[in-house]
């Protein structure tokens, strides 16, 4: 019994020692881990890169920037069968472990003997608070002593933090496949729905992408995906967060995922979303646009800006199909698998035109095999789909030929649109060479509502409509002619339209002319202006001064530093399709500044606002009460560019370039219309800008090498149609609202041809005129000789001769 009692005593202290032993070297061991343990108290201000989204004025999404696609969401808003998910696949005792889950550390003990030696990865034990302690603290190395160190942050981070706390860091950054960090992007990435609106079968597809992404994909993996989701379904019906029929009915599910773009979500919106791209990077940088979390409500009117596409394609089409059918993109060969062979053939997504290649041609009809779609992976389908081509759908490219198959041949690869109504039937287009751009704006505020910067974005980047300097023409004449108005002559000043010379030092004599080669004698400024003379408008810059017209110039914002020449005025210096529009704008709005701007308001990842282009200040606003105070006021300080009568002035005149001048295109949409058309040298530019009471709108057209377009490629003939087009659409259900008439404006009836006050049953308009002014009652001709003189002037009666030295070669 003695001998019993000692070996018990000697095995109980022998165990002591061991204990102690074991304690000691376990206390050793977190002691030599601990002191180079990161510091966990940094995830309470864990701030994550979260993308940038840029919304539409309508709310629409436009565009998504992000390094890691990433929306951050509080726990809150995190719905509760999503959170049941990850727990069930991920961590099962999540609310009841401190940390480290010593039953899941066991079954991987034992799966890891199992399979020991057959070379497959271990089975993790990792808790939902581990993967947060490897996720934001440590690497992803397979090692001891990580493992030793994630527990350990494990449990100090749940004596910190709350579990709720640790689950939103969890599902906030987890990596869950194709870009996607956290359930709320990749809620939106696979089935384009916010986390509140997933099923069943969708937040178990979510839980199940941990453990391997790419192992999971939906559609390269789908029956592995498949498999995997249904497993997490089972464990939630086994955790009893769902019922077995519940799970049942979520298994049958098919697994069909609905991919967000990555691009810019609004078809035809690409270079609009390129320019707010990048304003945020050069306002803020690119860390804060790839990972700021920013929230950008644009200007873009997104159906405003499909028909803007529409109006610059169709015009660049006709312009270009005017001129014949050059030939085939390509040729390849039409028979066997031709789908194969046309997917390779670039094509671009965000034009309305198919690809096809021409399978057999032959009298009036050719058979045609479209280029494959893309499936949801970005592959293309093996299906073929065919069509015909017939008369109707080459009758542009015939030009004197007879029959389809004097245009098409077998194995040509061309694109073709869909005739309305006529299915399966296409028509014939071609790329054109021409490019142009369009711009839109809300002339009261800046705001951008349509940008076109050319034919394709995924052609080419170039934004015309803001990095295309062209020069502008006799839509620079406007500008002009404000000059003139603010400066002694009204609309029925009479200037002198005949043969003007300027000598160059070194050069050839200057000789201006108008577009038709023709003199017209004494005409009124109005007249000058509706019918684009040249010559008229280079002795008005004559008599004004060039400075005078290069300080307009700046304060309209056309251009910075304008040559003080006198070919400048027929619009020979070089500016974009944005500045002539915003120039235009301020010609609208009575003669009000403004800032053209893309973006009305950007706000931080908190929701506060960091930027707004409203700049006014309301008076009053801020009150918390009411108290019988006055009403709110806004405060506008911009600058006043021209007096309100004189942008009236001009505006009135600029509807006759529509009711009678070159812009007389406009003139079918039956509503007040006022602009200016615009033609280079050469043709190489043709332009129009035009407004309503309700925005302006800018187009021009040419090559992107200048180069001459062919004798009659005006603006009026080209550009204008392109506007027309746009604003029937636009425009349809607005009523016919006039120009408003500034307060001290006189309206008086004149004769159109002599600007003098008209007689009783004469021709006449409204003419509206300044106070302290009033029609002439006999011809006073501006630009005759540099002085001006009284009486008729026949066009060959003066060649006036301008000063040495101040005009340039137009």
């Amino acid at each position: 019994m003695r001998l019993l009692l000692r070996f018990l005593g000697f095995c109980f202290a022998l165990g002591t020692i061991v204990f102690v032993i074991a304690g000691a070297g376990a206390a050793y061991f977190v002691w030599k881990f601990s002191q180079d343990l990161p510091d966990y108290t940094q995830l309470q201000n864990y701030e994550p890169p979260v993308m940038t989204r840029v919304h539409a004025a309508d709310g629409s999404l436009l565009a998504e920037y992000a390094k890691e696609r990433r929306l951050y969401l509080p726990i809150q808003n995190i719905p509760k069968l999503l959170i049941e998910a990850f727990i069930s696949a991920e961590d099962k005792n999540f609310y009841s472990h401190s940390g480290v889950d010593i039953t899941g550390i066991g079954r991987a003990a034992v799966s890891y003997i199992q399979n020991y030696g057959s070379g497959r990865r271990p089975q993790g034990a990792s808790t939902i608070t581990q993967q947060v302690a490897k996720n934001f603290l440590l690497t992803n190395e397979l090692s001891i002593d990580r493992k030793i160190k994630e527990a350990l942050l494990a449990l100090r981070i749940e004596r910190t933090y709350s579990k709720d706390k640790i689950l939103e860091l969890y599902l906030n950054e987890i990596y869950l496949g194709i870009g996607a960090y956290g359930v709320a992007a990749a809620s939106l990435l696979y089935f384009d729905k916010s986390v509140n609106e997933l099923d069943i079968a969708q937040v178990a597809y979510l839980a199940a992408l941990p453990k391997g992404p790419n192992n999971y994909h939906p559609i390269r993996e789908h029956d592995a995906a498949v498999a995997r989701r249904n497993w997490v379904i089972d464990r939630m019906a086994e955790n009893g967060y769902i019922t077995a029929e519940q799970a049942e009915k979520a298994k049958a599910e098919p697994l069909d995922v609905t991919s967000r773009p990555t691009g810019a979500h609004i078809f035809s919106a690409e270079y609009f979303a390129e320019d707010v791209r990048r304003e945020i990077a050069s306002r803020y940088g690119e860390d804060k646009l790839y990972g700021g979390g920013l929230s950008v409500r644009t200007t873009l009117n997104p159906k405003l800006q499909v028909i803007a596409k529409k109006a610059l394609l169709d015009g660049l089409t006709r312009f270009d199909e005017q001129r014949g059918y050059r030939g085939a993109i390509t040729v390849i060969e039409p028979s066997g698998d031709w789908g194969g062979r046309l997917s390779q053939v670039r094509s671009f997504g965000d034009i309305p035109w198919r690809l096809a290649v021409v399978l057999e041609a032959g009298g009036d009809t050719a058979k045609i095999g479209l280029q494959p779609l893309r499936d949801k992976s970005g592959q293309f389908e093996t299906q073929r789909q065919v069509g015909v081509v017939t008369a109707e759908g080459v009758k542009w490219a015939l030009r004197g030929k007879k029959g389809v198959s004097s245009v098409l041949k077998a194995g040509d690869v061309i694109y073709v649109e869909p005739i309305d109504g006529k299915d399966g039937q296409w028509r014939l287009r071609q790329q054109p060479k021409v490019e142009g751009a369009l711009v839109a704006m809300d002339q009261w505020t800046g705001r951008v509502l349509a940008m076109v910067g050319g034919f394709s974005f995924e052609e080419s980047q170039f934004n015309r409509a803001t990095q295309a300097y062209r020069q502008p023409g006799s839509s620079f004449k406007p500008i002009v002619y404000s000059s003139a108005l603010d400066n002694g002559y009204t609309p029925s000043s009479i200037v002198l339209d005949a043969p003007f010379e300027l000598n160059q030092a070194g050069q050839a004599t200057w000789r201006p002319e108008n577009y038709s080669g023709k003199f017209y004698g004494p005409q009124t400024l109005r007249f000058g202006l509706e019918q684009s003379r040249n010559v008229m408008t280079v002795r008005l810059a004559n008599d004004i001064g060039m400075p005078t017209i290069v300080e307009y110039a700046k304060r309209f914002g056309v251009y910075d530093n304008l040559m003080p020449v006198l070919s400048m005025a027929l619009g020979a210096g070089e500016t974009t399709v944005m500045r002539m529009v915003s120039a235009y704008s301020e010609l609208a709005n009575g003669g009000v500044k403004i800032k053209p701007t893309l973006i009305d308001r950007i706000q931080d990842r908190y929701g506060k606002t960091i930027y707004r282009h409203d700049e006014r200040v309301c008076q009053g606003c801020d009150s918390d009460n009411w108290q019988n105070q006055p009403e709110p006021t806004l405060v506008d300080h911009r600058e006043q560019v021209i007096d309100p009568m004189t942008a009236y002035q001009i505006t009135s005149m600029m509807e006759g370039v529509v009711q009678r001048g070159t812009g007389v295109a406009l003139k079918e949409l039956g509503k007040p219309v006022a602009g200016k058309t615009g033609t280079t040298n050469d043709e190489k530019d043709a332009w129009f800008v035009g407004f309503t009471p309700d925005m302006v709108v800018g187009v021009y057209l040419g090559f992107d090498t200048p180069k001459p377009m062919g004798k009659g490629s005006t603006g009026g003939l080209i550009a204008a149609p392109v506007v027309r087009d746009f604003m029937k659409v636009a425009l349809a259900d607005r009523p016919a609202v006039p120009f408003r008439v500034p307060p001290g404006i006189k309206l008086i009836r004149v004769n159109p041809k002599t600007g003098m006050r008209a007689g009783p049953g004469e021709a006449s308009i409204l003419e509206g005129f300044k106070p302290g002014t009033a029609p002439p009652d006999s011809y006073y001709v501006a630009g005759g000789g540099g002085g001006g003189s009284s009486g008729v002037v026949t066009p060959d009666a003066d060649r006036a001769v301008g000063a040495d030295g101040t005009g340039g070669l137009y």
